[in-house]
């Protein structure tokens, strides 16, 4: 669903609403992001009281209103409200997906499942963001790309519906042999006070600062350079692909290896490859440069779930998840709304080089902060 606007939403807001301001523009993915943070801490507090089946099955019933809404939009707030029921859908979705894996997978296997449930996100990000750029290349913005969103919903609640089952279950198996200690208040250690879980917290946000600035920006830098619809769709899909793809690998990495290795290198090498996005008009360059953005991320994205997991107890897991996914989810409105702004007041060169800065800086938080070994601290 998030792939059906990757490569065709700054073109299709100034075609069909003459919007050209990019803080207007990336108002979408702010109310995307903030909508989608706030129910992942939301399906964190409801897993264990509701069902992580229960939020899995409304989070994809949520989302088949959202391409409809996209198709005959005659106004800009219809899109925005199309985003915010998206950004609900996504939250209820994938926060299920993460907590029901981590409760199936067992201690051992976690980074591998979390490597593989975000491998089939953003795999699907990246081949879809690729289609849509193809469709509206050769039969224009709209309405064909939104045809694949109504497809992937009702696809999405008709499997939900028939095949999933619940996991609380396991919750409790894990919890009779788990010793790791209960967090006196989750919310605050998660976010400020115990320096693991919070150095991933900021990585999180930054991580998705970064990509809501890629997300609303790189089309336009490519759009400005004159590149069509296709070139765009595949440069925009390369990113979420590599991110994607390579998690398979590097969610099992997590599983072996020092989180906050894996951590810190991957939040520099995404800031290094950001800086070299203004300086660069080749294709084949650009491509790299996606490349290694993808790179970067598929190191940080399970490694950040599968810390959170190793260091909080069974019982509070899904409610430090969804706190977790609260901060990092905001990182896409921030990221859009401080772009957009930057973009508008000093060039868009200028809020992709200030993105990179910030990225840059939260591997050194990484590496001065966070324990070299994962424990409770």
């Amino acid at each position: 669903m998030i792939g059906m606007e990757r490569s065709i939403f700054p073109q299709y807001a100034s075609m069909h609403f003459h919007i050209d301001s990019h803080s207007a523009i990336l108002s979408f993915i702010g109310a995307f992001g903030f909508t989608k943070a706030l129910a992942n801490y939301f399906t964190g507090k409801m897993a264990n009281s509701i069902g992580r089946r229960n939020l899995l099955l409304l989070g994809w019933l949520i989302a088949i209103p959202v391409p409809f809404l996209l198709i005959y939009a005659n106004n800009w707030g219809w899109v925005i409200f199309a985003n915010i029921l998206l950004g609900v859908s996504q939250g209820f979705t994938w926060s299920s997906t993460v907590v029901m894996k981590i409760d199936l997978v067992g201690e051992k296997h976690r980074g591998l499942a979390m490597g593989l449930n975000e491998f089939a996100g953003y795999f699907a990000v990246g081949m879809v963001a690729l289609l849509t750029g193809y469709i509206a290349n050769r039969f224009g913005i709209t309405p064909y790309p939104f045809y694949v969103g109504i497809a992937i919903s009702l696809l999405g609640f008709i499997l939900t519906w028939l095949w999933v089952k619940d996991t609380r279950s396991f919750v409790q198996a894990e919890t009779n042999s788990n010793q790791t200690p209960p967090l006196k208040n989750i919310f605050k250690d998660t976010t400020f006070r115990n320096k693991t879980l919070s150095s991933v917290t900021q990585a999180g946000l930054v991580n998705n600062l970064n990509d809501g600035m890629i997300w609303g920006l790189f089309p336009m830098v490519l759009f400005s350079m004159h590149y069509n619809h296709a070139q765009i769709g595949i440069l925009t899909a390369i990113y979420p692909t590599v991110w994607g793809v390579g998690q398979i690998i590097t969610g099992k990495m997590s599983d072996r290896y020092s989180k906050k290795s894996m951590l810190f290198w991957g939040m520099l090498i995404q800031g290094l490859a950001i800086f070299l996005i203004p300086f660069n008009q080749e294709f084949y360059v650009l491509a790299s440069i996606s490349a290694f953005l993808g790179l970067g991320t598929a190191l940080v994205y399970p490694t950040f779930l599968t810390t959170i997991a190793q260091n909080t107890n069974p019982q509070q897991r899904a409610e430090s998840i969804g706190t977790f996914r609260l901060w990092r989810d905001l990182g896409y409105a921030f990221g859009a709304l401080l772009s957009g702004f930057i973009a508008d007041t000093m060039g868009v060169s200028a809020a992709i080089l200030f993105i990179g800065t910030l990225t840059t800086a939260s591997a050194i938080v990484i590496q001065l902060r966070m324990p070299t070994q994962t424990q409770m601290v």
